[in-house]
């Protein structure tokens, strides 16, 4: 029982939600959201964003919270001291984040990159040809890797470096200190963004198109199964994240307060980042002659093809709005990838006893040794057919099995009057419901029919071998080594041992 009482810990309550919110704002709430608004009914669609945020988003981060707080570790040694045999459950959300974090550095350092060719527009009078042909320098398939990109090899070099020289320090001195420096920065700079955007013209327009309501959409399930999607991709649930930081958290943490903060602070982020986008938008639209619907973009053809775009028409000024811009994707995309790789690593110190610092080295050198194949020609290629699969399939199954076997299996009931042991605001027959129900039923529906969609449309123009090696190899790639990891035995037995009273 010693390990319980010498776990790292983060100096504060706010060092903490700082740390869980640089978690949960990330790219996908930049380049994501916006558009899932936008094609989902507009200012309608808030309905069933908010209604999903308070029964499945919140429930599920107040569980992993209380998985990762009262049972003092990562999500395998959280799961394996309630029940051993469910070990593999904790180890698939951790080979998840292992897979994330090599392709999300590749996203990160072209990020890098643009934010100094912003400084210029050196992107020139075209942004899609020279994002695809000379900056990625793309081949003609997923096979076929073609030559290295040293630029984004260099920054993922920077990605991987200042990982290391962040996380190989204790929490209080490394991810708290990170976050309580780099979150202050990225609000400031999103705030600029955002004053700048709607002050241009044709801003109004914009914002118009984004949150006109459609309220006639709310009748198709498709529009509640969005939002459901959208707030598990946005808020780091399902991928061990959440339980690793929680791990840091003192015992007597109010957790039902944390995860209301956490999960309606990255709404409000998301909320501000889609109208100085669509604000954005409206100008381009207006100074093109087109409609805002023409010029409507998201991942990657947002950040680094229609805002590049945009950029270029507003003369010296689109210089400064661009180096705004690329520096909130690069500190939102930092803290994310610094999480993630946090919650990759713990896990393996937790059960072999690794010296942090060390193990941070070994991950961090392998990590970029690794993602520099999405420095080739074929990295996008890859990145698109990898993401999708991690996102449609592999956090959607974690999600669902993290609900059945905390409620069929661990108890859902000691999870509530666990939750509610230091909580000011209680939950109750409405957040075991929420567990019990609406996350495993709507989970398992969105997993049937992105299987289903994937297997009759394929995606994205990819062929099927190149889905089945990257895509399928993946995810059969995180379940052996989820199931060897957790028939490997634990350095100290003893840590399996543990009384939860005790953190009560």
């Amino acid at each position: 029982m010693s390990e319980n009482n010498t776990r790292q810990q983060f100096n504060s309550k706010l060092g903490f939600i700082l740390a869980a919110v640089g978690s949960a704002v990330g790219l996908g709430n930049i380049w994501r959201f916006p558009y899932v608004l936008y094609e989902n009914g507009g200012g309608s669609f808030l309905i069933p964003y908010f209604v999903a945020i308070f029964t499945a988003a919140i429930p599920l981060l107040i569980l992993e919270y209380t998985l990762g707080n009262k049972f003092r570790g990562s999500a395998p040694l959280a799961f394996a001291r309630n029940n051993p045999k469910f070990e593999w459950v904790g180890w698939i959300p951790t080979f998840i984040g292992g897979m994330i974090v090599l392709y999300y550095s590749s996203i990160v350092s072209w990020a890098i990159n643009y934010l100094f060719l912003s400084l210029n527009l050196g992107w020139g009078d075209s942004p899609e040809v020279f994002f695809f042909d000379g900056f990625l320098n793309m081949s003609d398939g997923a096979f076929h890797l073609g030559s290295i990109n040293l630029n984004i090899l260099l920054g993922l070099a920077v990605i991987w470096g200042g990982t290391y020289i962040v996380c190989s320090r204790s929490i209080d001195k490394g991810i708290e200190r990170l976050n309580k420096i780099l979150l202050p920065i990225l609000c400031v700079t999103v705030l600029f963004v955002l004053f700048r955007s709607v002050s241009l013209e044709g801003a109004k327009e914009g914002l118009n198109v984004l949150f006109t309501p459609d309220f006639a959409v709310l009748k198709e399930p498709r529009i509640w199964l969005a939002a459901y999607s959208q707030v598990f991709y946005s808020l780091s649930v399902s991928m061990g994240i959440m339980i690793t930081y929680s791990s840091y958290l003192p015992k007597d943490s109010d957790l039902v307060n944390t995860a209301f903060i956490t999960g309606l602070a990255n709404s409000a982020f998301e909320l501000t980042v889609s109208i100085a986008i669509f604000a954005v938008l409206g100008y381009m639209a207006g100074q093109n002659g087109v409609p805002v619907t023409e010029v409507v973009a998201s991942g990657v053809g947002l950040a680094f093809i229609a805002f590049p775009q945009a950029f270029n028409l507003m003369g010296p000024l689109g210089s400064m709005l661009g180096v705004a811009f690329f520096a909130t994707l690069v500190f939102a995309g930092f803290t994310s990838f610094v999480s993630i790789t946090e919650a990759f690593i713990t896990p393996f110190t937790d059960k072999f006893k690794f010296e942090r610092a060390k193990a941070y080295k070994f991950v961090c050198l392998g990590g970029f040794l690794i993602s520099s194949i999405y420095a080739t020609g074929a990295g996008l290629y890859i990145l698109d057919i990898v993401d999708y699969f991690i996102n449609s399939f592999g956090i959607i199954t974690v999600g669902i099995l993290e609900a059945i076997v905390v409620t069929y299996v661990f108890g859902l009931k000691k999870f509530r009057d666990l939750a509610n042991s230091n909580s000011i605001q209680k939950v109750g027959s409405l957040w075991m419901f929420s567990i019990a129900f609406i996350v495993p039923v709507l989970l398992s529906f969105n997993l049937v029919l992105f299987t289903i969609s994937t297997i009759r449309d394929g995606y994205g123009g990819n062929t099927a071998a190149s889905m089945a090696f990257y895509g399928g190899g993946t995810l059969v790639a995180i379940v052996v080594f989820s199931i060897i990891m957790s028939m490997l035995s634990w350095k100290n037995k003893e840590d399996l041992d543990f009384d939860v009273s005790e953190v009560n």
